[in-house]
């Protein structure tokens, strides 16, 4: 793996696995490699792919999925990892991240959700509520304050597509860490180049099935806008990343600076840690 900010962790059965380590701090510090993954679902790792991720050391997975869509696709986490269900939409009543799976297999249900320009305004909504449902609030909780713990790392954390609720919860830790909102942006905007090749398969059976794969571009393709619907929704409510985090969280000054330690390695640290992970002595 290129130890560079972003890099694609190739696995056939897990689509957009990724380091979140590498990217550049406030105070020219850098977030480290091989403690905290994101990707999207686990349900078909198998193979080579499960010794690979166990290679990584992934103590902790977080499921950030709903109660639906891990009985439809239960994870298989590697050997001797811990299980965590974190449910960010159990108090949704449209869950629009979570309907994806319906909606890749179904183009009446896709019609029915996102047609007629539905989808931008879904997912925006969605995306305020990742920051504010009760149910986001008491996952994400559970996530930061679990990875501020050594033995819960390296951890990884996932939803189906690895996109919204994934997408957030990468977010928000790398602005806790100091990491500029532009590179945030960044590795958002990495899914696409990581996420949609994995899906063609799908959106080429969603044509056949009669489907239209435009439809499906709003919700599978990377959208500055959606983030920021996010962003904006935690200043209003929230005023900055901080008070998201001590208010909106109940993380105590505590556990965050814990992350900031644990996560953030110095410029000489942080040198170091980028050649172990291209593998030089």
């Amino acid at each position: 793996m290129d130890a560079v900010p972003g890099s694609l962790i190739p696995m056939a059965s897990v689509a957009n696995l990724r380091d979140l380590g590498g990217w550049p701090t406030t105070g020219g510090g850098r977030v480290r490699f091989g403690l905290l993954y994101r990707s999207t679902e686990l349900s078909r790792l198998s193979g080579d792919d499960e010794a690979a991720l166990a290679r990584l050391g992934v103590r902790t997975v977080f499921d950030l999925r709903t109660g639906a869509e891990r009985s439809a696709s239960p994870d298989r986490v590697p050997p001797g990892a811990t299980h965590l269900v974190a449910d960010v939409l159990a108090d949704s009543t449209d869950a629009a991240p979570a309907a994806l799976a319906e909606v890749l297999t179904d183009p009446a249900a896709a019609q029915r959700l996102l047609g007629d320009g539905r989808a931008a305004e879904l997912f925006a909504r969605a995306y305020r509520e990742i920051v504010s449902l009760p149910s986001a609030l008491a996952a994400y909780r559970l996530l930061v304050t679990e990875i501020a713990r050594e033995p819960r790392r390296p951890a990884l954390f996932h939803c189906t597509t690895g996109k919204d609720r994934t997408g957030w919860a990468a977010a928000s830790v790398l602005l806790l860490l100091g990491v500029s909102e532009e590179d945030v942006l960044r590795d958002y905007e990495y899914t696409n180049r990581d996420l949609l090749p994995a899906l063609a398969p799908l959106m080429e059976r969603f044509r056949s099935a009669g489907g239209d794969p435009e439809l499906l571009r709003p919700v599978l393709d990377f959208d500055r806008a959606y983030l920021q619907a996010a962003l904006d929704e935690m200043r209003t409510r929230f005023g900055s990343v901080e008070g998201y985090f001590a208010d909106g969280l109940g993380v105590d000054a505590a556990v965050r600076d814990a992350l900031r330690s644990a996560l953030v390695a110095s410029s000489a640290s942080a040198a170091s840690s980028a050649a172990a992970a291209r593998g030089e002595n």
